[in-house]
């Protein structure tokens, strides 16, 4: 067998990669082997989203529906939404920095960093309505159990407990009602119509709250700092109370961040078909 001799093969090697249809399919292949090419939106209707009209009068049943089969298939897995916001459960979030002065209750700068929540592939929707003026929503969700893990650093007070400290700290809530409240503002993109979520306020509620915070007091002494996590599970009402901006933040930070990934890759048409146009809702100011 005759031999090639190497320069030949470097020879041959930089022929083709100097063919500009060769260097062209093999960028493709590499991209499509790597999963780099991304979807910006969807410009097809998921066939796991049903569609509503807002003018039938059974809507908000049909939307409570349509939002649910979402929550379901994110669970499953949406890969173009795993890119952009990553896993629903569990879920990290950004970092959270919290103050809070001149409370009866408590006063508190904490900082919480590498959050992780669980709990809300459970989640269910019982009501999802849409303002048919200005596409507004009330949503009514019910999370049986979460529970947040991060790294937590505070100062301040509790109750009458003084805090100084910082580790690691665990948070579970359970039996979460949540009514959301979010603004909304459309927009035109491809001929689509898309929600913008301008805002998200909630109102919660729960039955129970545990916490568990390792390194309070900065470690100086372990068994009272056992005694003040068993403290604050035991009135673990009044704890909500100082905790409840931080919780109440948490949630509508979680939602802000889950909702404007889910509706900047889908449009707001696929969810509900008679939706107007960004013009039709606010005149010639439609998409300012």
């Amino acid at each position: 067998m005759r031999r090639r001799h190497p320069e030949a093969v470097e020879m041959n090697a930089t022929q083709k990669s100097s063919n500009p249809f060769c260097l062209f399919y093999g960028l493709l292949a590499i991209l499509l082997c790597n999963d780099v090419v991304g979807v910006e939106y969807f410009t097809e209707k998921p066939s796991f989203l049903p569609s509503c009209r807002i003018k039938d009068p059974e809507f908000t049943k049909c939307s409570t529906n349509s939002i649910q089969k979402l929550i379901d298939q994110m669970n499953i897995g949406i890969p173009e939404l795993l890119k952009t916001f990553g896993s629903l459960d569990p879920m990290r979030i950004r970092d959270i920095i919290f103050k809070q002065d001149n409370n009866n209750v408590a006063t508190l700068n904490c900082n919480l960093t590498d959050v992780h929540i669980k709990g809300y592939s459970k989640m269910k929707i019982k009501e999802a309505r849409v303002s048919k003026k200005d596409f507004s929503w009330q949503t009514k969700i019910f999370l049986p159990k979460t529970r947040m893990e991060s790294k937590y650093k505070m100062e301040g007070r509790i109750l009458v407990i003084p805090l100084s400290g910082s580790g690691n700290m665990v948070m579970e809530v359970e039996n979460l009602n949540v009514i959301m409240l979010a603004k909304t503002h459309l927009y035109e993109k491809g001929g689509f119509t898309f929600y913008n979520i301008t805002s998200i306020k909630t109102k919660l509620n729960m039955t129970r709250i545990y916490t568990n915070m390792d390194n309070l007091f900065n470690g100086r002494d372990k068994e009272i700092e056992r005694s003040t996590n068993e403290f604050f599970n035991e009135n673990w009402r009044e704890v909500y109370e100082a905790f409840r901006p931080l919780i109440t933040e948490t949630v509508e930070t979680v939602l802000m961040e889950l909702l404007s990934s889910v509706f900047s890759l889908i449009p707001a048409n696929y969810f509900i078909e008679d939706i107007p146009t960004p013009k039709q809702l606010y005149g010639d100011k439609g998409n300012e």
